[in-house]
C-alpha cells in the first residue's frame, strides 16, 4: 500500500495468499476453517457473495466446527448486516439455519478510509498497488460479534454503534457528496481542486454544520470534538496526494440521492432534530445536475429531471413528495445552485 501524503510511504504487505472470489468452492473451503471474514465488494455485489458464504457456513456446520465465524461487513449500505444475513439464509439448508444464528456474527462497520481510482500508469507500475490515505480507523458493532471480539489494529468495537453509523453517513458521506456535486458544477476534475474553491468549501462546511448540530442534539456528541472531526474531514477531502476524483466521489447519484442515503437521509435527520438543512438541500440540487457521460446512473437522473421535471425527480428518486418542506427547499435551491456554481 502507498500512503498518500506530502511524503508518500510504501508499506509492503507480506504473508498473504489468495483464492479467486468467483470460485465458490475455494472461498467456502476458506470460510469453513477461518475465524473472521470481511466483505468489501460494493453494495451491488453483496448478493453475489452470498452463495460462497452459505456454502462455507454449511461446511462448518457439517464438519462440527463450533468456533464462531464473525463476518465484518465493510460496505456503505444501511442495514447491510441484515441484508447479507437474509441473502445467506435464503441459500442455507434449513437444518443449518440454527447453526448460523448461534455461531455466525454479521458485524457492521463504518468505513471511512478513502481510496481513489487507480490511474492506468499506477496499475502498470504494480497491479496490486493500493493508494490510500493514512487514516485507518474502523469502528465496528461490538454487540454483533459471536464470542470474543478479535484484537485487530485499527478496529474499534463500539456499543452505541448507530451513532457512529449516522455520523459517518451524515458527516463524512454527506459532506463528500455535497463537495463533489458542487465541485462538478464548478468544472473540477479532482477533489482537492474543489476544496480549494471558497464557494464549494464554505457551502460544504455550512452543510456539515447543519448535520453536525443535529447529530450533537440527537447523540450528545461533544461540540468541540465534532467540529474538529469536520475540520479534519475537510482537510482529508482536499488531500492533493490522494488524487481523488470528483467523478468517483459523486458516482452513482441514483443511489446517493435515494431516500435513506447520505443526502436525503441527512436532510430528513436534520429536519427531525428541528434544524433546517438549507445547505444540504443545495447539495441535493447539485446532485440532480451531476451528469458525467460515463457514470452508470447519472443519465437516469438527468433524463428524469429534463423530461418530467425536478419535482417528479425528487418524488421518484428521493421519495420527497410535494408537501415535504425539503421538496420546496430543493426546488428553490435548484436554479440558484445552477447559476452560482456553473458561473466559474
Amino acid at each position: 500500500i502507498r500512503i498518500a501524503s506530502e511524503n508518500p510511504e510504501d508499506i509492503p504487505i507480506s504473508n498473504v495468499r489468495c483464492v479467486n472470489g468467483r470460485d465458490i468452492e475455494a472461498v467456502s473451503s476458506e470460510l469453513a476453517t477461518t475465524d473472521i471474514a470481511c466483505t468489501a465488494v460494493g453494495v451491488n455485489v453483496l448478493p453475489a457473495i452470498a452463495p460462497a458464504l452459505a456454502q462455507g457456513i454449511q461446511k462448518r456446520a457439517e464438519s462440527g466446527n463450533s468456533e464462531p465465524l464473525n463476518i465484518i461487513i465493510c460496505e456503505n449500505m444501511a442495514h447491510a448486516d441484515r441484508f447479507l444475513q437474509e441473502k445467506v439464509l435464503e441459500l442455507l439448508p434449513e437444518a443449518h439455519q440454527e447453526y448460523l444464528s448461534s455461531n455466525v456474527g454479521f458485524v457492521m462497520s463504518v468505513v471511512a478510509r478513502m481510496v481513489p481510482f487507480m490511474t492506468d500508469e499506477q496499475r502498470q507500475e504494480d497491479p496490486l498497488l493500493v493508494i490510500v490515505e493514512a487514516y485507518k480507523r474502523l469502528p465496528v458493532d461490538k454487540t454483533a460479534f459471536i464470542g470474543a471480539v478479535p484484537e485487530i489494529v485499527g478496529v474499534e468495537p463500539c456499543e452505541n454503534f448507530q451513532a457512529y453509523v449516522d455520523d459517518k453517513l451524515f458527516t463524512h458521506n454527506c459532506g463528500h457528496a455535497v463537495s463533489a456535486y458542487l465541485g462538478y458544477l464548478r468544472g473540477y476534475e479532482y477533489m482537492y481542486q474543489a476544496m480549494r474553491d471558497d464557494l464549494v468549501r464554505n457551502t460544504t462546511l455550512a452543510a456539515l454544520s447543519e448535520t453536525g448540530a443535529a447529530l450533537i442534539k440527537r447523540y450528545g456528541f461533544d461540540p468541540e470534538k465534532h467540529k474538529a472531526h469536520i475540520d479534519d474531514l475537510i482537510e482529508r477531502f482536499g488531500n492533493i496526494a490522494l488524487g481523488d476524483q470528483v467523478a468517483r466521489v459523486g458516482r452513482d447519484p441514483l443511489r446517493k440521492l435515494s431516500p435513506e442515503d447520505r443526502l436525503i437521509g441527512a436532510a430528513k435527520f436534520t429536519l427531525e432534530q428541528g434544524i433546517f438543512p438549507e445547505n444540504v438541500c443545495k447539495g441535493i440540487a447539485a446532485g440532480l445536475l451531476f451528469d458525467p457521460p460515463d457514470d452508470p446512473t447519472a443519465h437516469i437522473v438527468r433524463d428524469l429531471v429534463e423530461n418530467r421535471g425536478t419535482e417528479a425527480a425528487l418524488a421518484e428518486i428521493c421519495g420527497l413528495n410535494g408537501s415535504c418542506p425539503l421538496t420546496q427547499a430543493v426546488l428553490e435551491a435548484f436554479p440558484v445552485v445552477e447559476k452560482e456554481f456553473r458561473s466559474r
